[in-house]
């Protein structure tokens, strides 16, 4: 090889590896800067909220200017809808991206003896039937755990039933699940919301100045019992509402909507607004009985739309185009597989959700499910009340056939029949067995 082409071979290949330098420089800037701008996640969790009890939902009279702002700015959706109607296993749902059958949490409580008029007896017997299913939920992954591997900091606060934050898989929190300590459903964590927001704005202080993405569990008492919200609220619905009682849960509705203004206040002043998407939805309806310091048969714990039924969004500034969308249906089971999408990492295979901004996938699905069992439950088979399919524009609802002998099935149009009044399932037998060849094929699963 001549001299000139030795000197032009080693200034290509010095080149080259110029070049090459730059371009990993440039990978490790682009990976950085992707780093960087990792969104910081909100999960805000109203607790016992029927789905049309917000402004923009089109209540008459409770207002949520806050809710109503943040829904206007996000992909929401209208039909949403959680797997089961009772708080502990919605809320282990919503952190597994399961469904009850799945995580194991089926109701509030493990069958345990109850001591008649022996508070602290009943605690111990309570805790003693629960540890063994905390146990067993050690086991399940949950977002905060996925979370890790893009270097989130997370913070648990308001309801949690499974133990303490720890279990969740959560960094920071509030809830220590000591049940000789009052540990059942949040213990410390329940006085966020009610009694301030010190300690959640203390750790968004601490990621920041950590410089770390953060992931937030905002789940307060609210407009869960006891309905005490301020005085000068519960008189501004008083003439408005059928009874003291109903105007006392109006009142906790805006109060639970007062303090997500003030979450949204800290995130405004640490400079977060325009890098944090915010998930909104309600672990399950309540109606507020008139005249008893309770909630409707047809609400909480129920089948029906006032039991199951809740608004969804997704809020992401510049990130997530708005959209109220009125028609497709969507269930907080999307919630953990849409997050994941956003970070771009891959889902688990057990997640049986889709991600939401996947238009594709959510044109192509048929139906979403759900599954109700005892509040104090053993196991799948022996808890099982009610199997739920919804699809556009039919709902089947599917008692279980010992626990609830004395129903029948039932199938409406919620789209036409909100209230659910009209059953179907006689006129419609080819729409039923339809649906209950879906719901079989989900079961398998």
């Amino acid at each position: 090889m001549n001299v000139l082409k030795t000197k032009g071979l080693l200034l290509l290949l010095c080149g080259a590896i110029a070049y090459g330098c730059q371009s990993t420089e440039k990978q490790n800037e682009k990976v950085n800067a992707e780093e960087a701008v990792l969104p910081n996640i909100v999960f805000i969790l109203s607790d016992d909220q029927a789905y049309n009890d917000y402004s923009f939902m089109g209540h008459e009279h409770i207002q949520t200017p806050n809710i109503d702002q943040m829904a206007d700015q996000a992909m929401t959706f209208t039909r949403g809808y959680v797997p089961t109607s009772l708080c502990s296993p919605s809320l282990a749902s919503i952190i597994t991206g399961r469904y009850p059958r799945h995580h194991n949490i089926l109701g509030n409580d493990r069958v345990f003896e109850r001591n008649k008029g022996d508070r602290a007896a009943d605690r111990k017997s309570r805790s003693e039937a629960y540890a063994p299913v905390i146990e067993e939920f050690k086991k399940q992954v949950t977002l905060p755990e996925m979370l890790k591997e893009k270097g989130y900091l997370s913070f648990q606060s308001g309801k949690w039933w499974h133990g303490s934050y720890e279990v969740g898989g959560f960094d920071y929190g509030m809830t220590h699940g000591d049940p000789k300590r009052g540990g059942r459903h949040g213990d410390y964590g329940l006085q966020i919301g009610r009694n301030g927001m010190d300690t959640l704005n203390t750790f968004i202080d601490y990621a920041v100045e950590q410089e770390k993405p953060f992931f937030v569990w905002y789940a307060p008492f609210l407009p869960h019992q006891p309905h005490t919200a301020p005085d000068s609220l519960v008189q501004k619905y008083m003439d408005k509402a059928p009874s003291e009682l109903v105007a006392k849960y109006w009142a906790m509705c805006e109060w639970f909507d007062i303090t997500i203004g003030q979450l949204n206040d800290k995130i405004e002043e640490k400079g977060l607004m325009d890098n944090t998407l915010f998930v909104y939805v309600c672990d399950n309806g309540w109606v507020q009985n008139e005249d008893k310091p309770t909630y409707e048969k047809f609400s909480k714990r129920s089948p029906f739309d006032y039991g199951m039924r809740t608004p969804i969004f997704y809020k992401w500034n510049g990130k997530i185009t708005p959209k109220m969308d009125t028609i497709t249906l969507s269930s907080s089971i999307d919630m953990v597989p849409t997050v994941l999408s956003l970070l771009e990492m891959d889902q688990p295979d057990n997640l049986p959700g889709i991600s939401v901004l996947d238009q594709k996938a959510m044109a192509e699905r048929e139906a979403i499910f759900g599954e109700i069992y005892a509040h104090d439950f053993t196991t799948i088979d022996s808890s099982l009340f009610y199997q739920i399919v919804y699809t556009n524009p039919y709902k089947l609802i599917v008692p279980n056939k010992v626990r609830k002998a004395d129903e029948v099935v039932q199938l409406y149009n919620i789209y036409e029949d909100s209230e659910e009044k009209r059953n179907l399932a006689e006129a419609k037998p080819e729409v039923v067995a339809d649906l209950m060849q879906k719901l079989e094929e989900h079961w398998k699963n």
